[in-house]
């Protein structure tokens, strides 16, 4: 059983290539990309939230958990309803956000046709942190991680009164639904399948992320044949609420780059046209 995920409409209008984003835990798409999507004109922007995130409904805590392979899933079955057909798009994702973002890559690479992975990770440290926050907010709710989340999220760029913005989101986020998505995490590792990412990827990293530093997204940048990075210099874990112009500026840069790239793959695959005397 696939998890439940909501999608909204960000930006753009539907006749414009679409793209997709997703949220880091904790956060909401409209909070975390908002901003960035309303800077990238000549898309269809879609965001989507985390069970229990958001539009997301909470986690029936009657059914299982699932994997980042299952939650990859959902959010393409939820893409695919709302747009009414099975179409190709570029994504881009912070943190968990993010490690979707290489899972559809690889388990449906046919329907991703770029992909930028922020403040992520090809693995997030093992089980056994992830299943300790887990047992904690269910036992304590969200009020734990409203207390300790700054000093994972933040950077020094960002104003205060966006990082309480942000704090307020994680307040209302449903404990189990969010207890999930840590265990989710846990369990991710596709560091071996790096290379196997057909898609030009662009890797974000945060210079005063604490959460996955630059060295995590070097890892993927390199292992990825068309890989790239850049690292921002006063920024921490969520990228795109906290440098807004900066992370519009670069998927400009990179959705072109790939666009221009499909489009020569394209005209050389294409047979040539036969002369009238042939």
């Amino acid at each position: 059983m696939l998890p439940s995920v909501a999608v909204r409409h960000l930006a753009g209008r539907p006749a414009r290539p679409l793209l997709v984003v997703g949220p880091s835990l904790g956060t909401t798409a409209d909070r975390l990309w908002g901003t960035v999507a309303a800077a990238l004109p000549g898309w269809n922007v879609l965001g989507w939230d985390l069970p229990g995130h958001g539009a997301s409904p909470a986690a029936d805590r009657l059914t299982p958990g699932f994997s980042m392979s299952a939650l990859a899933s959902a959010v393409l079955t939820a893409i695919d309803e709302c747009v009414g057909a099975a179409v190709p798009f570029a994504y881009a994702g912070d943190s968990v956000g993010g490690a979707v973002g290489l899972q559809l890559a690889l388990d449906h690479p046919g329907r991703v046709t770029s992909l930028a992975v922020l403040c992520s990770a090809a693995t997030f440290g093992g089980p056994a942190g992830w299943r300790d926050r887990a047992a904690l907010v269910r036992a304590e709710g969200m009020a734990p991680m409203v207390t300790s989340s700054p000093a994972r999220w933040f950077g020094s760029a960002i104003p205060a009164e966006r990082r309480a913005a942000a704090l307020d989101d994680l307040a209302t986020v449903d404990p189990e639904g969010y207890a999930r998505v840590c265990e989710a995490l846990g369990r991710f590792d596709v560091r071996a399948r790096l290379a196997s990412v057909g898609v030009p990827l662009l890797a974000v990293a945060g210079a005063e992320d604490v959460a996955t530093p630059p060295a995590a997204l070097a890892e993927i940048a390199d292992a990825v044949p068309q890989g790239r990075l850049v690292v921002l210099d006063g920024v921490g874990h969520l990228a795109p609420f906290e440098a807004p112009a900066e992370v519009a500026a670069l998927l400009r840069d990179h959705l072109a780059r790939a666009h221009s790239e499909r489009s020569s793959v394209a005209s050389r695959a294409r047979p040539a046209s036969r002369s009238a005397s042939a």
